[in-house]
């Protein structure tokens, strides 16, 4: 997902905290709200060319159902206008969607017992796009939220390599790859790496709309117990729930 927006400063960030008013964000719990996802998925790809027709219209595939993968969707006014899916895993046994590709990369860093999340299949309309150049930065912003519920070590990320350029800038993501072949998907792409507790605090001043309440980021990825530790809460459990989207 790439960005139309050119960034000035504290006005920029100003202006999105405002729009945050009008956003909200959703974890897809009902198949309802997940068939909607995966049609908004495949209408992006398919205008970018990035997969080939499909008969049934829509872009799904094992890691959706799997028990530690959100899929959430964005809301401006009410209306569904991106998606991301967000996986997270803790320790050797973890799997995300990106392993098959970058195991190699992955596979030691969860073995050494890291955090990671994952955010794959990011995807906007593209009339929402035109009306709104900030939703690049609004349709990302759980997958913040939840690298601070999860307290994660790493996340990724596996754009293409003229989409590379928004990660890094924005969330400060490095390269951990060249670029690969990726199944069903006509470009290639590459691994991105981000260590969530290096950056944090200079991505959040330099956009501080990517702040969140404690309250969000359980209405979306489930509560925590008060004894439990933060990096392995609720990893697996989607609750039923909504989030409005303030600062």
């Amino acid at each position: 997902m790439g960005a139309a927006v050119a960034e000035s400063g504290s006005h920029f960030s100003d202006k999105i905290l405002q729009f945050l008013e009008r956003v909200e964000h959703r974890a897809a719990t009902t198949p309802e709200e997940k068939e909607a996802a995966y049609r908004l998925r495949y209408d992006a790809y398919i205008r970018n060319e990035l997969i080939d027709p499909r008969e049934d219209g829509r872009l799904h595939d094992k890691y959706d159902d799997a028990p530690n993968s959100w899929i959430v969707s964005t809301h401006i006014d009410g209306e569904m206008v991106a998606t991301v899916r967000v996986s997270v895993a803790v320790g050797g046994d973890g799997v995300l969607p990106s392993h098959g590709v970058f195991s190699d990369i992955i596979s030691p860093r969860l073995r050494a017992g890291h955090t990671i999340a994952d955010f794959t299949r990011a995807a906007a309309r593209l009339e929402a796009s035109k009306r709104f150049p900030e939703l690049p930065y609004l349709a990302l912003r759980p997958g913040f939220m939840a690298l601070a519920h999860f307290d994660a070590d790493f996340a990724i990320a596996t754009p293409r390599a003229d989409h590379a350029a928004f990660y890094r800038r924005v969330f400060r993501f490095t390269p951990w790859s060249e670029e690969r072949a990726y199944p069903n998907v006509a470009p290639k792409i590459m691994c991105l790496g981000m260590e969530y507790h290096a950056v944090r605090d200079g991505v959040e001043a330099r956009y501080p709309f990517f702040r969140s309440t404690q309250d969000e980021r359980e209405a979306l990825f489930g509560r925590r117990a008060a004894t439990e530790q933060p990096r392995h809460a609720m990893v697996g459990r989607r609750p039923d729930l909504k989030v409005h989207a303030s600062a």
